[in-house]
């Protein structure tokens, strides 16, 4: 190089304003987060992050919602931030996508700035359950209103199928249900998916749970010395983690579609006793409950269909809709109902075909959405 000194003192400048150059990031709320809406028209927004400035010239955090390519005002959110966290709540409109802004401000100049381009204030939905709340489909599902987001317990994202966060690699009821809600109220939908394929309602059970037989699948529970068997309390333990991870009302409901794996079983010491369902799914609401802290709402669907010619169990829908009846959950559809060509395999599964996700995605909507109308109408948490 022939002139060093000549190079080193045109990046010298620059390299100085590097090094002193301020960061700010935002961890809350993630790009395409749905916050629960806490009443018709608003819902609560923690805004968090982190600024790091070493000249300390920051006099003040702002942040402003765009929606619909306008910007509102913006609001200051915290004062003198060098070199510490920040934390606010943000009262903002239902709807979505907003845009969230976010600068920092010192002498009448913005020293640094950031934005998170998709946050939604709408309705989120927990879903758990075996394989027919999971990604077990025959098709693949999209959501069709650009509305809807999945989160797996670490990042958002747009709910393309397979949901993460869900066993399977397949297609799920979700994508066309957050549709369904999404148009309905005009709000975005968050799913917030955790099933696992081919599970009994045993395996949900809080670990060291005891129960007189086992289920067909064993990936779960093992055999006590004494001929009980026991849980070790992995589903349930993820189930409650995501429930925690929304904070308390943090979510709308819990969908439960379960039940097939407890029905009809072909070795008949396998089956589970319609009044032990009831009590075992009752302490998993029960528990779950007490765990995140809050009243959470549940639906329960009746799920108990195998194939053609085992396509119900009386006792297994009797014992979903006791849950019901005494006031432990609410009514979720009859996917039993679901048959033919809405199954997989030629109408010969007991999953569901494209036609049949879709249609048992209008089937939660059904029952899910004339009760979110009725809890709007009377204030959401009351």
């Amino acid at each position: 190089m022939k002139h060093p000194i000549l190079v080193l003192a045109v990046l010298l400048p620059w390299l100085t304003a590097a090094m002193h150059a301020a960061t700010l990031t935002v961890s809350s709320p993630l790009d395409y987060q749905v916050v629960q809406r806490a009443s018709r028209d608003r819902g609560v927004v923690r805004i968090a992050g982190e600024f790091a400035d070493p000249v300390a010239g920051a006099e003040t955090i702002e942040a402003r919602l765009v929606t619909d390519g306008k910007g509102g005002k913006w609001r200051r959110i915290a004062r003198k931030p060098a070199g510490a966290r920040f934390e606010a709540r943000w009262e903002a409109p239902a709807g979505g996508w907003h845009r969230l802004e976010v600068r920092a401000m010192g002498g009448g100049k913005v020293l640094a700035e950031t934005a998170v381009a998709h946050v939604g204030v709408g309705e989120v939905f927990v879903v758990a359950g075996q394989s027919n709340s999971a990604n077990h489909g025959e098709e693949r599902q999209q959501p069709k209103t650009g509305m809807v987001a999945a989160f797996d317990g670490k990042r958002w994202q747009v709910a393309n199928d397979p949901q993460p966060g869900a066993g399977g690699g397949g297609g799920s009821f979700m994508p066309p249900f957050g549709d369904a809600i999404a148009a309905r109220f005009r709000v975005p939908v968050g799913i917030v998916a955790c099933g696992e394929g081919g599970t009994s309602v045993r395996e949900w059970l809080p670990k060291g749970a005891r129960f007189p037989n086992p289920p067909t699948v064993l990936s779960h529970v093992s055999k006590l010395l004494e001929g009980d068997w026991t849980c070790d309390g992995v589903l349930y333990a993820k189930l409650v983690a995501r429930m925690q991870s929304m904070g308390a009302r943090g979510f709308r409901a819990v969908l439960w579609h379960q039940g097939e794996s407890d029905a009809n079983q072909r070795d008949t010491t396998r089956t589970l006793a319609g009044p032990l369902y009831r009590d075992y799914l009752a302490r998993i609401v029960r528990d779950s409950r007490r765990e995140a802290g809050w009243e959470v709402p549940w639906f329960v669907a009746q799920a108990s269909y195998h194939v053609p010619g085992d396509e119900s169990s009386p006792e297994i829908r009797a014992a979903q809709a006791a849950l019901w009846k005494d006031g432990v959950a609410l009514e979720g559809p009859d996917t039993d109902a679901l048959k033919g060509a809405l199954r997989d395999g030629g109408g010969q599964g007991v999953h569901f075909s494209g036609p049949g996700l879709r249609e048992h995605g209008v089937r939660w909507a059904e029952k899910v959405g004339p009760w979110i109308e009725r809890s709007t109408k009377r204030g959401l948490w009351k």
